[in-house]
């Protein structure tokens, strides 16, 4: 191929009238036009775990599960992005390892590229609350290193003494509402929103941005309980999604999707006694399998990989 023109004043009409052609046929007139495409790229490995409920057994072999860690609780999961969509406190005694465990393993996959993202579920948010109905014994002790507990507290005092560690750590303000003020009620990965109970069109009318700012500031300390929070409005307790959808379900799902530009929602909160459960076509995956001890659930998660999604089970209760 000829790599050097001739400058137009040296080259006679008749060469250039020769020359043209040439260039054309072994693509020299177009640089860069038959250059290799990039290497197409993956899209990212995503793995959805849902409700723990303070079993360290079952977050194990729901990770093992997933690829994402090895026999020693390290991270192997490389670029995978983990999404555990909340209600890792209450119904069991291991609450804080699990959550110290996923602490780790975010920094353990920030390092590789991953990413490890932690929701709040609606027991997360009862605890800041103070709805303790749920709290096992080894749940009140888990809490009460480091916490000062103040005899003029009012508030403290209407609870046990055994219960007023636990109560101080996570009411607004108390350093267990901050870490729980750092975690989000949903995310979106991808073409998919992970939440605990769903996202509705009240929601999106709200804004996601400005109830997350809501919800943070609460835990924060720095103003009232939103009175959202509760009921079946909130994006914790809402089974609208994951109890049976009928129809008009599916349509208001469709309509939060088409309206966020999604493909899919997944959520926890309501157990599926059968396992991982797809409803409305596969727009929304509902992922509370029980795994906990507390419902002797076998570890099942949920694999998303571009548009193609699937469950990956166990075959044992606790792996």
């Amino acid at each position: 191929a000829i790599s050097m023109a001739i400058p137009e004043i040296f080259a006679p009409r008749c060469l250039r009238t020769m020359i043209l052609p040439l260039l054309v046929l072994f693509g020299c007139a177009s640089p860069g036009t038959d250059r290799p495409s990039p290497p197409e790229v993956s899209p990212p490995r995503i793995v959805a775990i849902g409700d723990l409920h303070g079993d360290l057994n079952g977050a194990r072999a729901a990770l093992r599960l997933a690829g994402a860690i090895d026999a020693t609780d390290h991270w192997i999961g490389d670029n995978m992005i983990v999404v555990q969509t909340g209600d890792i406190l209450d119904r069991g005694d291991d609450e804080s390892k699990i959550m110290e465990l996923f602490r780790r393993l975010g920094e353990e996959a920030d390092e590789k590229g991953g990413a490890v993202h932690v929701l709040n579920g609606n027991h997360e948010l009862m605890n800041a609350y103070l709805d303790y109905r749920y709290v096992t014994e080894g749940g009140f002790r888990d809490f009460g290193d480091g916490v000062e507990i103040d005899p003029a507290d009012s508030v403290l005092a209407s609870f046990e003494p055994g219960e007023r560690a636990r109560v101080a750590a996570f009411r607004p303000g108390g350093p267990m509402a901050k870490v729980l003020a750092e975690q989000p009620f949903h995310v979106v990965v991808e073409k998919s929103v992970f939440t605990h109970g769903g996202i509705l069109p009240e929601h999106i009318e709200a804004g996601l941005g400005a109830m997350e700012a809501t919800v943070r500031a609460w835990l924060l300390g720095e103003i009232p309980m939103p009175e959202w929070i509760r009921g079946d409005l909130s994006p914790v307790w809402t089974r609208l999604y994951s109890s049976n959808p009928d129809s008009a379900a599916c349509d208001v799902l469709s309509s939060v999707l088409d309206s966020l530009g999604l493909d899919r929602m997944v959520v926890g909160h309501t157990v599926q006694s059968t396992g991982i459960t797809a409803y409305c076509g596969g727009r929304v995956w509902c992922i509370d399998v029980g795994i906990a001890a507390h419902y002797g659930g076998v570890p099942e998660v949920l694999e998303i990989q571009g548009d193609r999604v699937r469950s990956l089970r166990s075959g044992l209760p606790g792996g």
